[in-house]
Protein backbone atom coordinates (compact mmCIF):
# COMPACT_ATOMS: atom_id res chain seq x y z
CA UNK A 1 0.00 0.00 0.00
CA UNK A 2 2.41 3.01 1.21
CA UNK A 3 4.48 2.14 -2.63
CA UNK A 4 1.44 3.72 -4.25
CA UNK A 5 1.59 6.93 -1.40
CA UNK A 6 3.42 9.76 -2.15
CA UNK A 7 5.06 12.62 -0.74
CA UNK A 8 5.95 15.76 -3.11
CA UNK A 9 8.67 18.13 -2.32
CA UNK A 10 7.09 21.81 -1.39
CA UNK A 11 3.09 20.49 -1.13
CA UNK A 12 1.55 19.27 2.59
CA UNK A 13 0.37 15.84 2.82
CA UNK A 14 0.32 12.60 0.88
CA UNK A 15 -0.88 12.01 -2.34
CA UNK A 16 -1.75 9.09 -4.22
CA UNK A 17 -0.73 7.46 -7.13
CA UNK A 18 -3.51 7.44 -9.50
CA UNK A 19 -1.89 7.07 -13.24
CA UNK A 20 0.98 7.78 -14.91
CA UNK A 21 1.27 9.78 -17.97
CA UNK A 22 4.42 11.50 -20.58
CA UNK A 23 6.96 12.90 -17.89
CA UNK A 24 4.53 12.86 -15.29
CA UNK A 25 2.01 11.01 -12.87
CA UNK A 26 -1.73 11.79 -11.62
CA UNK A 27 -2.19 12.19 -7.79
CA UNK A 28 -5.08 12.26 -5.14
CA UNK A 29 -4.58 14.41 -2.15
CA UNK A 30 -5.57 12.26 0.31
CA UNK A 31 -6.83 15.27 2.68
CA UNK A 32 -8.89 16.77 -0.47
CA UNK A 33 -9.28 14.25 -2.69
CA UNK A 34 -8.15 17.28 -5.24
CA UNK A 35 -6.71 15.24 -8.67
CA UNK A 36 -3.51 17.02 -10.34
CA UNK A 37 -0.40 16.13 -12.81
CA UNK A 38 3.08 16.05 -10.49
CA UNK A 39 5.99 16.82 -13.36
CA UNK A 40 9.47 14.99 -13.07
CA UNK A 41 10.70 17.57 -12.27
CA UNK A 42 9.11 17.57 -8.75
CA UNK A 43 10.81 16.07 -6.40
CA UNK A 44 8.01 13.03 -5.97
CA UNK A 45 9.37 10.07 -3.20
CA UNK A 46 7.12 6.84 -2.51
CA UNK A 47 6.61 6.28 1.31
CA UNK A 48 7.24 2.60 0.22
CA UNK A 49 11.16 3.43 -0.16
CA UNK A 50 11.76 5.62 2.70
CA UNK A 51 13.51 3.73 5.55
CA UNK A 52 14.37 4.81 9.23
CA UNK A 53 17.97 4.48 10.48
CA UNK A 54 18.41 2.04 13.20
CA UNK A 55 21.50 1.54 15.55
CA UNK A 56 22.65 -1.73 13.40
CA UNK A 57 20.31 -1.19 9.87
CA UNK A 58 17.46 0.51 8.06
CA UNK A 59 14.11 -0.23 8.79
CA UNK A 60 11.24 0.21 6.52
CA UNK A 61 8.80 3.08 6.86
CA UNK A 62 5.95 0.75 6.94
CA UNK A 63 7.35 -1.36 9.79
CA UNK A 64 7.53 2.00 11.96
CA UNK A 65 4.02 2.40 10.88
CA UNK A 66 3.09 -0.71 12.23
CA UNK A 67 4.51 -0.46 14.96
CA UNK A 68 3.00 3.23 15.69
CA UNK A 69 -0.47 1.33 14.89
CA UNK A 70 0.45 -1.26 17.29
CA UNK A 71 1.37 0.93 20.12
CA UNK A 72 -1.41 3.34 19.69
CA UNK A 73 -4.34 0.45 19.00
CA UNK A 74 -4.70 1.92 15.77
CA UNK A 75 -5.58 5.69 16.26
CA UNK A 76 -3.78 8.96 15.31
CA UNK A 77 -1.09 9.91 17.68
CA UNK A 78 -1.48 13.01 19.64
CA UNK A 79 -0.54 16.24 17.63
CA UNK A 80 1.01 17.32 21.70
CA UNK A 81 4.26 14.74 20.96
CA UNK A 82 5.01 16.90 18.02
CA UNK A 83 5.62 20.30 20.16
CA UNK A 84 8.53 19.46 21.63
CA UNK A 85 11.86 18.02 20.77
CA UNK A 86 11.33 15.46 24.01
CA UNK A 87 7.97 14.05 22.92
CA UNK A 88 9.29 13.56 19.60
CA UNK A 89 12.09 11.49 21.05
CA UNK A 90 9.96 10.11 23.58
CA UNK A 91 7.85 8.59 20.40
CA UNK A 92 10.47 7.73 18.38
CA UNK A 93 12.11 5.52 21.42
CA UNK A 94 8.32 3.85 22.01
CA UNK A 95 7.52 3.01 18.74
CA UNK A 96 11.53 2.20 17.46
CA UNK A 97 13.54 1.83 20.56
CA UNK A 98 16.86 1.20 18.31
CA UNK A 99 16.83 3.98 16.28
CA UNK A 100 19.91 6.28 15.41
CA UNK A 101 19.25 9.39 17.80
CA UNK A 102 22.03 11.25 15.36
CA UNK A 103 21.30 10.55 11.84
CA UNK A 104 17.34 10.51 12.69
CA UNK A 105 16.47 14.04 13.18
CA UNK A 106 13.76 15.95 15.12
CA UNK A 107 11.82 17.08 11.88
CA UNK A 108 11.95 13.55 10.63
CA UNK A 109 9.75 12.28 13.43
CA UNK A 110 7.27 15.01 13.09
CA UNK A 111 7.36 14.41 9.31
CA UNK A 112 6.57 10.71 10.60
CA UNK A 113 3.98 11.24 13.05
CA UNK A 114 2.06 13.84 10.66
CA UNK A 115 2.28 11.13 7.97
CA UNK A 116 1.02 8.40 10.01
CA UNK A 117 -1.88 10.57 11.37
CA UNK A 118 -2.51 11.63 7.72
CA UNK A 119 -2.96 7.81 6.87
CA UNK A 120 -4.84 6.96 9.82
CA UNK A 121 -7.31 9.67 9.35
CA UNK A 122 -7.79 8.78 5.55
CA UNK A 123 -8.88 4.96 6.67
CA UNK A 124 -5.32 3.32 5.24
CA UNK A 125 -3.88 1.48 7.73
CA UNK A 126 -2.39 -2.01 5.77
CA UNK A 127 1.36 -1.40 6.63
CA UNK A 128 2.13 -4.81 5.79
CA UNK A 129 5.30 -5.29 3.35
CA UNK A 130 3.98 -7.20 0.12
CA UNK A 131 6.68 -9.32 -1.72
CA UNK A 132 6.28 -8.79 -5.69
CA UNK A 133 5.54 -12.17 -6.77
CA UNK A 134 8.11 -13.28 -9.35
CA UNK A 135 6.28 -13.92 -12.95
CA UNK A 136 6.31 -17.20 -14.21
CA UNK A 137 7.64 -17.26 -17.81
Amino acid sequence: MLKEILSIAGRPGLYKLISYGKNMVIVEGLHDQKRFPAHARDRIVSLGDISIYTQTDEVPLANVFKSTFEKYDGKAVDKEVIKSPQGLRDFMTKVLPDYDQERVHNSDIKKLVTWYNLLVDAGMTDFEIKEEEPSEE
